[in-house]
C-alpha cells in the first residue's frame, strides 16, 4: 500500500497492479513482445512480420498476436486467408508456411475486406481472447502487432500480456520523431522496457547509378535511442522486393540482416 499524505492523515491508497490474463492450461509462451508505433504508415505490421521470420530462421517457435484488430495486415504478409479452426472453445492458431502461429481478426470475418466497427471494450476483450482462449505451441517468442498510438488496446496489451518490453518503429520525418517520444513515455508509466527502435524507410538506393538518397530527410534514430537509453537502434532501407514479396504472400523469403542481428539479441 502507498501512503499520501496531507496535514491530518494519513490515508492508504491500493498502488495499481497489472492483471495479466492467463493463458490455456498446458500453454506455454515464453518471452512476449510488444511492436509499436506513434502514428500509422510507418510499417509496423511489417517489421512485426520480419521479426518473425527472422525468429523462425534461428529455430525459435514464432507467433504473431495481431491486436492491430481494425486494421490487420500480418495475414496478407504471410498470404495467409480463411477461418480459423477452433478445438472446443479454443482458438487454433493458422501457421505459415515456416510454421509462424497468427491469430488476426481477419481470420473471423466472412471477407477480409470487411471492416471492424467495434468500440473500445470490444476491441480489448478481443485482444484478451486471443491471448488467453489461443492453444498456442511452445511459442519461444511472441510479437504483439499494435495498432498505433496509445488507446485502448495498447493499453490493454501493457495491462493485461506480461510483456519483456516493446520495439518502436518509425520514419524518420520530425513529426513522427516527435510522436515516437509519446510511445517512449507510455512505455516508461506502464513500467516496460523499450528493446529496441527501428527506422524504417530510413533511406532508398538508385538500382541505376547506386547512389543512397534520404528521401524524408537525415536519420535522427540514433540521436533518439541515446536520449532515452534505448541500447539497439535500427535503420531500414526502402527495398521494392519487399513489396512485391509481401504483395504475394511471399515475406518469409525476405531476409533483413540489421533485423536477424537484433533478433538474435532478443532471443
Amino acid at each position: 500500500m502507498a501512503l499520501v499524505e496531507d496535514d491530518r492523515i494519513k490515508t492508504p491508497v491500493p498502488k495499481p497492479e497489472l492483471l495479466y490474463e492467463p493463458l490455456l492450461d498446458g500453454v506455454r509462451v515464453d518471452k512476449v513482445i510488444g511492436v509499436v508505433s506513434g502514428k500509422g504508415g510507418v510499417g509496423k505490421s511489417l517489421v512485426t512480420s520480419m521479426l518473425a521470420v527472422e525468429a523462425r530462421r534461428l529455430g525459435k517457435g514464432t507467433a504473431i498476436l495481431d491486436a492491430d484488430i481494425t486494421g490487420p495486415s500480418i495475414p496478407k504478409s504471410f498470404g495467409l486467408t480463411g477461418f480459423i479452426e477452433a478445438q472446443g472453445e479454443s482458438i487454433l492458431p493458422m501457421k505459415s508456411r515456416t510454421g509462424i502461429q497468427v491469430v488476426s481478426t481477419n481470420f473471423f470475418l466472412p471477407e477480409e475486406t470487411e471492416p471492424v466497427i467495434w468500440r473500445g471494450p470490444i476491441l480489448a476483450g478481443t485482444v484478451k481472447q486471443f491471448w488467453g482462449e489461443t492453444l498456442w505451441e511452445d511459442v519461444d517468442l511472441m510479437l504483439v502487432d499494435m495498432p498505433p498510438g496509445t488507446g485502448d488496446v495498447p493499453l490493454t496489451v501493457f495491462q493485461s500480456l506480461p510483456l519483456a518490453g516493446i520495439i518502436i518503429v518509425t520514419t524518420p520525418q520530425e513529426l513522427v520523431s516527435m510522436i515516437v517520444k509519446k510511445a517512449v513515455n507510455m512505455a516508461g508509466q506502464m513500467d516496460v522496457p523499450v528493446l529496441g527502435i527501428v527506422e524504417n524507410m530510413a533511406s532508398f538506393t538508385c538500382p541505376d547509378c547506386g547512389k543512397t538518397h534520404y528521401l524524408f530527410g537525415k536519420s535522427r534514430v540514433g540521436e533518439i535511442a541515446e536520449a532515452y537509453g534505448i541500447q539497439y537502434a535500427i535503420s531500414l532501407p526502402m527495398d521494392p522486393k519487399v513489396t512485391e514479396l509481401v504483395d504475394q504472400g511471399r515475406i518469409e523469403e525476405y531476409e533483413s540482416k540489421p533485423l536477424a542481428g537484433l533478433v538474435k539479441e532478443l532471443v
